[in-house]
């Protein structure tokens, strides 16, 4: 089990799943990952999780050979590819964690709570929501929300551009920043106001990079980015490290070792995340 111990005042991020749209495990996809979107931020003694997609369940088993504690999970929206792994958290289920679910209101007609509950319950999932152990709260915002975690960060949100709606976010730890923006499609040559908010000097910018420039064009109206908008981004909005994430499924090892050559060579200093890297902002 990878080392999870986080100084107090230090910040650590770890990748724990950085596909989009569907998990693609197998040997052409063993560099980078094939589990879909999940990311920890350590705040010394403190577990911020963004998103809940199939990574989430290898996050969820180190956690719970931890002694229990507090655990905020942020999610962007509730595509599959984002919520998957929850019904398969095990920090949830482990009696003496405290699990608080947060969300922006993208839906009017239906909440956080009622959208997991649908999803575990049959003929979806045959364990209901109500199996979880750990004490579970269910908290709603509104995008553009400014939000204050306990730990004292400041976490500002954003309305994306993604079909029914995502929510970045961008997470405020004393001086340093992380930019979470994923599931957003940028509109070419017109750079996206709120995500320059989210990313504006951040010390680690983690973006929608689904696809190459040539695939943007046939897949218009899908709700993702590219690695060169990326870059574009990151450069008007002063980012330090840029992280390329949500990599379509259809990227094997060899794909994503072109993107991320070219991608550092566009803008040196960028990664391309895979399952299991840590940075230290």
């Amino acid at each position: 089990m990878a080392d999870t111990t986080v100084a107090d005042g230090e910040v650590q991020v770890r990748i724990w799943g950085a596909r989009g749209s569907v998990a693609c495990p197998g040997p052409q996809t063993v560099r980078y990952g094939g589990n879909t979107a999940c990311v920890e931020v350590r705040c010394g003694s403190r577990v911020l999780v963004f998103d809940g997609g199939t990574g989430i369940r290898g996050l969820g088993n180190a956690l719970a050979a931890e002694e229990p504690g507090e655990i905020d999970v942020y999610l962007t929206h509730f595509h599959l590819d984002h919520v998957a792994g929850l019904p398969f958290f095990e920090a949830a289920y482990r009696a003496g964690n405290r699990v608080r679910f947060h969300a922006a209101r993208l839906n009017a007609e239906i909440g956080l709570r009622d959208i997991l509950c649908r999803m575990m319950s049959p003929p979806l999932f045959p364990i209901p929501i109500d199996e979880f152990r750990a004490e579970v709260s269910f908290n709603e915002f509104d995008a553009g929300d400014v939000l204050r975690p306990k730990d004292g960060s400041r976490l500002e949100t954003r309305l994306l551009n993604h079909p029914g709606g995502a929510c970045g976010y961008r997470l405020v730890v004393g001086e340093r920043v992380i930019a979470y923006v994923t599931d957003t499609e940028h509109e070419p040559g017109r750079p996206d106001a709120a995500v320059l908010a989210l990313m504006q000097d951040a010390d680690v910018a983690i973006y929608d990079a689904t696809y190459t420039d040539a695939e943007f064009e046939t897949h218009r109206g899908w709700g993702h980015s590219t690695w060169s908008e990326g870059i574009r981004l990151a450069d008007a909005a002063g980012v330090g490290t840029l992280v390329l994430f949500h990599h379509d499924p259809s990227h094997d090892d060899a794909a994503m070792d072109k993107i991320a050559l070219d991608a550092a060579t566009a803008r040196p200093g960028t990664m391309v995340a895979r399952e299991g890297l840590v940075l230290l902002p």
